[in-house]
């Protein structure tokens, strides 16, 4: 299939499409017959073209508005990735609602917070786990109208007067257009450049989630600023898996092919991610660097299991990447020989190793939502795999720094997307300004107030711009350490080094006030379970794998290789192994799969207190 020019990309929509339902309904009808997406039943990847897509959008809305939503009106979703989620999305938005996403890890209380400070009149739910969540809490919210379950699996004799199935949402909707077939037309229009589009609660790491107001310009301007750096191509095809209620999958799912037409495939569900990106071997890749790091983790476990030639080889193949990706980093091609070489190893190994993980067809790669080691890029770079990093918030609707196309730098997470600011505060703090900047906090002046000042947003990250204009995080200005000699110590460098490793899923660096620096480990248990049994190491239990004295020397000699690179003061002197297996249904881990300081912190006080 053909590609698009950059400038073409760039200019794809104007005035008449200035907000997301009017630009979604002209793709519809440009790409009525192109696949949208593709979900997988019963072991098939099934197609869904954008003429489905449409009709089954323009359904949800119109069923909406029959059940009586009006402009403004929140409306919440909960539900693991799929189409239904985007019919809902874009019926919600097209009909003059508001979209408000929770994260379906959100336990019952947690539902009831969001549905009820968002005002949301209508909840739709994934299936019987999720209703089950509002019905528990939903006595305690009042302005609460109708809730409406995409999946009616074991619910066939359930009753409930204020439920109904999705299908019958699209049935009232297609029975409302029947009626009145111009009504969807009028109601798509109704929404303005900077009318609210969609509420996206943060994950509230430090007090209740702030529910993010983002209009349809945000939408529409990060997503033209964005495509202006790294364009996308009609025969792209990408992963959805990360939730949809976060603002950066969000980006890349649903506003981002209102763009351009790539494809979009959902995981299964979380535990098949593997098994799907193999099987769709998506062209752009994006995810937090939890997923690179058990990639990475996962091929060098493999090469440790294998023959001594293919050691050999693999060693040999990666160092022959590492020095082609050296010339390409500095922005130098490298000498004929060196490519040559590099085609060999990369017939020979590499590519191999990169159709393991489904990455085979990668145009390019993109980590964010949490800072990750440049070691680890530096790693997928050298297989051949363009590696880039995007830094920014919810508060800027997703990306605010990028690293463009052949000007990838590690240890910085790029330039400025056109359009956008950026500027060092004296302290450090990073602000920014631009179209993306969302409107503020929804019920919340004072905190909009203390966030967005003079038009700057102010981020919380500490950070600086080199002299290329490269943005450098250095750490989010709570988490900066200050021990008792008054050495400022940002943690998340040394946090990074230790993830790195295999065998360390994550860490977290504690040392504020205190004397000396150590750290709360959690194990990769797939990994360390494999150790233990190849090294006949006893256990039980995942805390008993914690405590075995085999599997403290392992990390700590991880930790002693880790703490050789940094200065004297800044070296973990000990280690206390977390215990207890977290999930992203534990409050200590963020829906982003990174661990929150301040939880672990409180729950595993104890044991840090130990280490002083």
């Amino acid at each position: 299939m053909a590609m698009r020019s950059r400038e073409t990309l760039a200019n794809s929509f104007g005035a008449n499409e200035n907000t997301v339902p009017l630009l979604f309904w002209r793709r519809v009808h440009e790409w009525a017959d192109r696949t949208a997406m593709r979900e997988k039943e019963f072991g098939i990847w099934k197609d869904i073209s954008w003429g489905t897509y449409g009709e089954k959008a323009k359904y949800a809305g119109l069923g909406l508005f029959r059940l009586g939503l009006e402009k403004g009106d929140r409306v919440a979703i909960i539900s693991e990735n799929n189409p239904e989620w985007l019919y809902s999305d874009m019926g919600i938005l097209a009909g003059g609602g508001v979209t408000v996403g929770i994260y379906p890890t959100d336990s019952p209380e947690q539902v009831e917070y969001v549905v009820g400070h968002s005002g949301s009149r209508f909840y739709i739910a994934e299936d019987e786990e999720q209703l089950d969540k509002i019905l528990q809490v939903r006595e305690n919210i009042s302005h609460l109208e109708k809730i409406i379950v995409m999946d009616m699996e074991g619910l066939r004799h359930f009753k409930d007067p204020m439920v109904m199935s999705f299908d019958e949402l699209l049935a009232l909707g297609k029975e409302e257009n029947q009626q009145e077939p111009e009504l969807f037309e009028r109601l798509i229009r109704g929404p303005g450049p900077g009318d609210l589009a969609i509420l996206i609660y943060t994950s509230g790491t430090t007090g209740p989630p702030k529910g993010a107001m983002i209009s349809h310009q945000n939408i529409l301007s990060v997503m033209e600023m964005a495509n202006e750096v790294n364009p996308g191509f009609e025969d792209d095809e990408i992963l959805s898996f990360l939730p949809l209620c976060h603002i950066a999958q969000r980006t890349v799912s649903v506003f981002n092919p209102l763009q351009v037409p790539f494809i979009v495939n959902f995981v299964e569900e979380l535990d098949t991610v593997p098994e799907n990106i193999r099987e769709v071997s998506p062209t752009v890749f994006f995810a937090v660097p939890r997923i690179w790091e058990k990639f990475y983790s996962g091929l060098v476990l493999r090469m440790r299991d294998s023959s001594r030639l293919e050691k050999l080889a693999f060693k040999w193949a990666l160092n022959i990447g590492k020095r082609v990706s050296d010339h390409r980093l500095s922005q130098s091609e490298p000498p004929l020989y060196l490519s040559l070489l590099f085609k060999l190893a990369d017939w020979t190994v590499l590519k191999n190793l990169k159709k393991s993980v489904g990455l085979d067809r990668a145009r390019y790669l993109l980590s964010g939502a949490a800072p990750i080691s440049p070691d680890l890029l530096k790693f997928y770079h050298s297989l051949g795999l363009d590696m880039r990093e995007v830094y920014g918030q919810t508060e800027n609707c997703g990306p605010t720094s990028i690293h463009y196309e052949n000007d990838v730098k590690f240890g910085t997470v790029g330039r400025a997307l056109p359009r956008a600011q950026i500027k060092i505060a004296e302290d450090g703090e990073i602000l920014l300004k631009g179209p993306h900047i969302f409107m503020g906090y929804f019920n919340d002046p004072e905190k909009t107030e203390e966030t967005i000042v003079d038009g700057w947003l102010h981020t919380g990250d500490v950070g600086e711009l080199d002299e290329d204009g490269h943005l450098i995080i250095l750490d989010r200005k709570k988490d900066i350490i200050i021990t008792s000699g008054g050495k400022n110590i940002t943690p998340s460098e040394i946090e990074n080094q230790l993830k790195f490793n295999p065998y360390i899923n994550d860490a977290v660096v504690i040392g504020d006030g205190r004397k000396y620096l150590t750290a709360l480990i959690m194990i990769d248990d797939e990994n360390v379970m494999e150790y233990a049994q190849e090294n006949r190491v006893p256990f039980t239990t995942y805390a008993s794998l914690t405590r075995a004295p085999e599997v403290i020397k392992l990390v700590q000699r991880e930790v002693d290789t880790v703490n050789k690179k940094f200065a004297r003061v800044e070296t973990i002197k000990k280690v206390r192994l977390i215990d207890i297996k977290l999930t992203e249904d534990d409050d200590e881990i963020t829906p982003t799969m990174k661990l929150k300081r301040k939880f672990v912190n409180e729950k595993f006080k104890d044991a840090i207190e130990s280490m002083y």
